[in-house]
């Protein structure tokens, strides 16, 4: 049996597998961020479908960090019972359901919040200063926002959480030197920038206790010009594998980052690597003792399967290629190892930005 269909432990999370399917926002939730039975009906095809683990689309801790329309959220105690649904769900069907947190800071739609949007620094974009540099008070303040959502996640049933600290969100907007120009204990150094999330660390383990998988998921690099560098992540990694992170996802690039964007279009050109983020990888699972997940272009087994066996990565994340099919893991386990059938188009988005849900639009041409 292939090393990719083993059972593996994270912390005390039992998995069944090496296939995560990454965060994804589906575009399903209520307006108020209220999980719906069509978001219940794509975890349930994703456990059904052979996932070992299933992370949650980023699901906003605050009402002030939400990023776009229809976006599960985790930031009120109301919410918990459509969250509690959702993970009955999927343990019924035998899946693990990890729920993602995020903030998007200065990248928020405050024209849906009506709140200013907030960031380590006011940010800079398309010519326009963006957002207001947060204080002390308005860190602690998102900091213990996070724990709450932790909490809540947890107590609907959860079987983990991962902090979102990639793609020029509000975390990720911390580590970048292209976002944080701050000029005190939260900005300057690599040290320093980690400081952010080592501290919403701490209050996520107080919330959540010891033995609560905790992830993250951060950029290999932001390929930005004076952004977050490889040598910067592992140098992030460390620390908070030392701060008591359980696992690593490895993503990368912003909503800045051209075609460096992290749902990059099409197949990869000659000399490219399949999986985008392979070479910081590599460095980084030798810095490293905790579990690596790694996304980023994955779409045939062989690829998956080698990074596995050559140490590079502990586990395979991938995200639209499960839109087009939620049940590829159970496809190769069968023996068909045919490539994942994602064509890398991104077309699947646009759905979801009308309110009809993400979606595969060629699956849809093909059986229509």
């Amino acid at each position: 049996m292939s090393k990719l269909f083993e059972t593996t432990t994270i912390k005390n999370l039992i998995l069944p597998n090496r296939f995560v399917r990454s965060a994804t926002w589906e575009g399903l939730a209520a307006d108020d961020g209220a999980v719906t039975q069509r978001l219940i009906d794509v975890a349930v095809r994703l456990a059904l479908g052979g996932v070992g683990l299933i992370i949650s689309g980023h699901a906003y801790i605050s009402r002030e960090g939400q990023a776009g329309l229809w976006q599960l959220g985790v930031y009120s105690d109301e919410l918990i019972p459509g969250l509690t649904e959702m993970t009955k769900a999927v343990h019924q069907r035998g899946g693990k359901i990890a729920m993602q947190l995020a903030h998007a800071g200065s990248k928020a739609a405050s024209h849906l919040s009506g709140l200013d949007p907030i960031g380590p620094s006011t940010a800079e974009i398309g010519g326009s200063h963006i957002g207001k540099e947060m204080n002390k008070k308005d860190i602690e303040k998102v900091i213990q926002a996070f724990a709450a959502a932790a909490l809540r996640a947890k107590r609907a049933g959860f079987d983990a959480i991962q902090i979102h600290g990639a793609h020029g969100y509000l975390v990720s907007q911390f580590l970048s030197p292209y976002f944080n120009r701050r000029t005190d204990e939260y900005g300057g150094s690599i040290q320093n920038r980690t400081r952010f999330v080592v501290e919403l660390l701490e209050a996520v383990r107080k919330a959540v206790g010891s033995e609560f998988p905790v992830f993250i998921k951060l950029n290999s690099e932001d390929f930005l010009p004076n952004g977050l560098t490889v040598d910067e992540m592992i140098s992030a990694s460390e620390i908070l594998e030392k701060a008591g992170m359980d696992s690593i996802e490895m993503s990368g690039g912003t909503f800045l980052s051209g075609k460096n964007y992290p749902s990059r279009q099409g197949k990869p050109g000659q000399g490219e690597h399949e999986a985008y983020y392979e070479a910081a990888a590599r460095r980084c699972k030798k810095a490293l003792k905790i579990p690596l997940m790694l996304v980023g272009g994955l779409r045939t087994f062989e690829t998956a399967e080698r990074l596995v066996l050559e140490n590079v990565a502990d586990y395979i994340a991938m995200c639209r290629p499960f839109i087009r099919e939620p049940e590829l893991v159970n496809r190769w386990k069968s023996g068909d190892r045919k490539p994942a059938l994602c064509i890398s188009d991104s077309g699947c988005f646009r759905p979801g930005f009308e309110g009809k849900g993400v979606h595969c639009v060629v699956e849809g041409r093909l059986t229509s």
